[in-house]
């Protein structure tokens, strides 16, 4: 901490004589915002609550974009968040963790967690593997029945891949790769989610098989 004998301006900011500010605080906000870019998520929540200053900065629009296209993907480089980019980076990784959460219910196989996962509507679909639809929640929730009690699906659980996540206001989706084993080779996966009172429901899952060289493979769910 450097004391302040006098009025000097420090950020474009008046310090009164007494104070005192940090050599964080002394720096030009460019490079505070990218030093800010090297912080993670934690680090930089952490940081915004040691002042007000640090608060300031650490709620950069800029800041948060940058983590963003770190944590995420830099294919939405062009979107302008209504929020601002922290309540989008926020929204992200709400719905990243809920996507997770989907992939630890079948590896689990819970059937009562994915009844919770999904919500409770006529309207919510699934498309598994084998090209087979369910409409409604009673039919996809029984769809999972058979499905977590499905010998094929191992017990190592599922390797991800490729995840991109998009954020709307009460919807969200991400596509990725899924490999059950690396004999069975490689699943397209796209998962819906819509907000309702507070959470992220799942809303829509379709998975299909990737062929490989038009060789035709043997159906593994998920």
């Amino acid at each position: 901490m450097m004391p302040i004998a006098s009025k000097v301006e420090a950020n474009g900011q008046m310090c009164e004589k007494g104070e005192s500010v940090s050599m964080m605080e002394q720096l030009v906000p460019e490079i505070t915002t990218h030093a800010f870019s090297y912080l993670d998520y934690p680090s930089l929540c952490r940081l915004s609550m040691t002042n007000s200053l640090m608060r300031k900065a650490a709620n950069d629009d800029n800041a948060w974009k940058a983590l963003y296209h770190k944590d995420f993907t830099l294919e939405q480089d062009s979107v302008r968040p209504i929020n601002g980019w922290k309540a989008y980076y926020a929204a992200t990784r709400a719905i990243v963790n809920i996507n997770a959460e989907f992939f630890g219910i079948i590896r689990d196989r819970s059937l009562p967690a994915m009844g919770h996962l999904w919500l409770n509507a006529d309207y919510v679909k699934c498309i598994h593997a084998s090209g087979e639809l369910f409409s409604g929640y009673s039919a996809v929730v029984g769809s999972w029945q058979i499905v977590l009690n499905t010998e094929q699906l191992g017990d190592g659980g599922l390797q991800i891949r490729d995840a991109r996540t998009r954020v709307l206001a009460e919807m969200a989706w991400v596509t990725m790769k899924a490999y059950v084993d690396m004999d069975n080779g490689t699943f397209n996966i796209t998962n819906v989610f819509e907000h309702h009172n507070g959470r992220w429901y799942m809303v829509h899952h379709h998975c299909s098989v990737l062929l490989a060289h038009g060789d035709v493979q043997q159906i593994v769910h998920p």
